[in-house]
C-alpha cells in the first residue's frame, strides 16, 4: 500500500510539473500574436501618415484667387495694394494711387484741366479723364480705353499703357492673376526636363501649389529679395504662379531679354564751370583757349521772361554759336543754364500751370536739339515755398523729355534748414531721385542781404552740408555735386555795423588788400581771415584761395562725390586750374 501510494503521489507530482510547462507556451503564443497586432498597427498607421504626407506635399493646393492678383516684375503685390485691380471689357484698370506705389511716384491729378500726369524714364502723358485721346511727349494718339473715376478713385488702363510704362502686362484667367514684366529687366525661361511639382518654399516637405509636366515652360523669377538655397530655382508658371522647382528638373535656361544698363552720359566726376554773362551782352569768345580739368561748361543761354507765361529770353545768337563750337572742339560738354532772373511771381506763374510748364519744357528741348547740346542746367532761385512741390512736379515732367533725346539734367539747390524763398523752395530728396545731378551752391553763407560779416564759403559749413544732403535729405553722393565760388567779400564796419559788403574776385583779393594785412589760417573754416583798420572802419575779409579751395575740392574725394562746379568763370587766378585738374582727375 505504501508503494502504491508513493507511486500515486509521484504520478500526481508528475502531471503538476507538466502542467505550467503547457501553460505558458500558450501564453507565449498570445503574447506574440499581441506584439504582431501591434507591429501591424503600427506599420499601417506609418503607411497612413506617409500616405497623408505624400498627399498634402505633392497634392495641388492652391485654387483660383477670388481677388484679383497683382505679380509686379515676379514678385506678388496684391496685400499691398490701395485699391483692388479692375478688370473691364479686357482692360486691366490700375488705381492711380496703386501705380504711384509701384511705377510712377510723381504720378499726380491735374485738378485744373482734369486730368492724369503720369510718366516713365522716357515718356510723359497727360490722361483726361473719361477720354481716349490722350498726349505723350506733348503729341496727340489714341488709346482703347480712359482714365476713369470710380469712388472718387481715379483708375489708369494700365494694360492700354504699356508703351507708356515699358511694360508687358497679361493676365491668366485661370487663377485670376495680372502679371507686370518691366522690358528693360532680363527674361530667363527654362523647360521642364520631367514633370515637376512647384511648392510654396524651397523644400520637398512645402506645400505643392502647382504641376508642371515635362515640356512645360517657365519663367525664371528669381530676385535678391528672395534668396534661394543650392538645388532650387524659383519660378513663374504659365499660369503667374511663383513658387519653387528642383534645379535638376529644368532643362537649360534660355536668355529672353538681357537688362538693359544704363550708359553714364558724363564718364568720371564732373567738372563744370558757369560761364555767366547777363542777357544784355553776347556770349564771351573763348577762342584759342582752354579750360584746363574742366568737362562742363555752362553758359546763361536762357533765363525766363518776366510774366511771360512759360516764354523764355534766348541769348545765344551769333556769338553763342560760336561758344558750343568752341566747347565741341575742345571736347566740353555743354550744359547751359536756364535762370528764373529770381523773378518769385514768373516762376510761380508757370509752376503752378500744366500747360506753362509743358511751354516751357518744349522750348528747352527745342533749344538742346536746335544747338546740338548735352544737357541743360536749372538754376530756379527765389521761389515760394508753397511752390515746393511744384517745382519737383516740373523737373519730374521734364526729366522723361530729356530722358528721350539723351540730354543730361542739373539743377542748382542751395543749403538745406534756411530762408523760405531761399532754402524752404526745394525737395532736395525728390530732386535728387529726379536730376541726374544736384548741385549744391556752397557759397553765401553770408551774402548780400547779411547783416553780419562772415565767411562766403566756411570749411566746416559746407562740410555740415555735405552731411545734410547725404544725410537727412537722402541725396545719394554720386548725383550731388559741390558747388565752389571764386570769390569772397569784403565787409566793412563802422560803429560796429556792416556798412558794405562788396564782391572781390579771387583773382583779385591780394590786389585789393593792403600790403601790410596779415592772413591768419582758420582750421575750422579752413581759410585765411583779415581784419584790418582803416579810415575808422573796419575791414574784415575771408579769403578764398588755393589752400581754401584744395579743402573744398578734398570733401569731394572725401564724401565721394560726383564732382564739382564753379562760380563763376573769369573770377579766378589761372593757376588754380592746375589745382582742379590735380584733384579730380580731369
Amino acid at each position: 500500500m505504501a508503494s502504491h501510494e508513493m507511486n500515486e503521489n509521484e504520478s500526481k507530482h508528475a502531471m503538476n510539473e507538466n502542467m505550467p510547462r503547457h501553460t505558458d507556451r500558450t501564453k507565449r503564443s498570445k503574447k506574440k500574436g499581441k506584439a504582431g497586432l501591434k507591429i501591424l498597427i503600427v506599420v499601417a498607421i506609418l503607411a497612413i501618415i506617409i500616405g497623408v504626407v505624400y498627399f498634402v506635399f505633392n497634392h495641388v493646393s492652391l485654387k483660383r484667387y477670388e481677388k484679383t492678383n497683382l505679380v509686379i516684375n515676379n514678385r506678388n503685390m496684391t496685400e499691398s495694394l490701395k485699391n483692388d485691380v479692375i478688370i473691364e471689357n479686357g482692360i486691366i484698370y490700375i488705381s492711380s494711387k496703386d501705380v504711384g506705389n509701384f511705377f510712377d511716384s510723381s504720378i499726380f491729378y491735374d485738378n485744373k484741366y482734369d486730368q492724369i500726369i503720369t510718366s516713365s524714364y522716357d515718356k510723359l502723358a497727360a490722361l483726361p479723364v473719361g477720354k481716349t485721346q490722350i498726349q505723350v511727349n506733348s503729341s496727340n494718339t489714341t488709346i482703347k480705353a480712359p482714365v476713369m473715376k470710380k469712388e472718387n478713385n481715379f483708375y489708369i488702363p494700365f494694360s492700354a499703357l504699356e508703351d507708356i510704362y515699358n511694360v508687358k502686362v497679361n493676365y491668366q484667367d485661370s487663377m485670376n492673376i495680372v502679371t507686370v514684366d518691366s522690358l528693360d529687366r532680363d527674361y530667363n525661361i527654362a523647360t521642364a526636363s520631367k514633370n515637376s511639382n512647384v511648392k510654396y518654399k524651397p523644400s520637398d516637405f512645402s506645400k505643392t501649389l502647382a504641376k508642371v509636366e515635362k515640356g512645360d515652360s517657365y519663367i525664371i523669377a528669381n530676385r535678391e529679395d528672395f534668396p534661394v538655397p543650392d538645388g532650387w530655382t524659383r519660378v513663374r508658371t504659365a499660369d503667374g504662379v511663383l513658387g519653387y522647382v528642383k534645379t535638376k528638373g529644368m532643362g537649360p535656361v534660355n536668355t529672353i531679354r538681357e537688362a538693359m544698363v544704363e550708359k553714364k552720359k558724363v564718364e568720371g566726376p564732373v567738372s563744370l564751370v558757369w560761364d555767366y554773362y547777363s542777357e544784355y551782352v553776347t556770349a564771351p569768345d573763348r577762342s584759342g583757349t582752354t579750360i584746363k580739368g574742366v568737362n562742363v561748361v555752362s553758359p546763361t543761354f536762357f533765363t525766363l521772361k518776366r510774366l511771360g507765361k512759360g516764354a523764355v529770353d534766348e541769348n545765344v545768337g551769333d556769338a553763342g554759336k560760336k561758344y558750343i563750337a568752341w566747347a565741341k572742339q575742345n571736347g566740353y560738354q555743354i550744359w547751359p543754364s536756364i535762370s528764373n532772373n529770381s523773378y518769385i511771381d514768373t516762376t510761380a506763374e508757370i509752376m503752378r500751370d500744366y500747360k506753362l510748364r509743358e511751354k516751357l519744357i518744349n522750348q528747352i528741348l527745342d533749344y538742346i536739339t536746335t544747338y546740338e547740346l548735352n544737357g541743360i542746367n536749372i538754376d530756379f532761385e527765389n521761389m515760394y515755398a508753397e511752390d515746393k512741390d511744384n517745382f519737383s512736379q516740373f523737373l519730374a515732367e521734364l526729366r522723361p523729355r530729356l530722358n528721350e533725346i539723351g540730354a543730361v539734367l542739373s539743377v542748382d539747390v542751395t543749403a538745406p534748414d534756411g530762408g523760405e524763398t531761399w532754402s524752404m523752395c526745394y525737395n532736395r530728396n525728390t530732386i535728387g531721385k529726379v536730376a541726374d545731378y544736384i548741385i549744391f551752391m556752397g557759397y553765401d553763407q553770408y551774402g548780400v542781404s547779411s547783416t553780419k560779416s562772415g565767411t562766403t564759403a566756411g570749411g566746416d559749413w559746407v562740410e555740415t552740408n555735405i552731411k545734410k544732403f547725404l544725410g537727412q535729405e537722402g541725396v545719394e553722393a554720386n548725383k550731388l555735386i559741390l558747388g565752389i565760388p571764386f570769390y569772397t567779400r569784403l565787409w566793412i564796419e563802422r560803429n560796429g555795423k556792416v556798412s558794405s559788403r562788396d564782391v572781390v574776385l579771387m583773382k583779385n583779393v591780394d590786389k585789393v588788400l593792403p600790403d601790410n594785412a596779415k592772413k591768419k589760417w582758420d582750421e575750422n573754416l579752413k581759410q585765411n581771415y583779415v581784419e584790418y583798420k582803416q579810415n575808422g572802419a573796419t575791414y574784415k575779409m575771408w579769403v578764398e584761395d588755393e589752400k581754401s579751395i584744395e579743402a573744398k575740392l578734398d570733401l569731394i574725394s572725401q564724401y565721394k562725390l560726383a564732382g564739382a562746379a564753379f562760380w563763376e568763370k573769369d573770377m579766378e587766378p589761372n593757376s588754380i586750374w592746375n589745382l582742379v585738374s590735380s584733384k579730380l582727375g580731369i
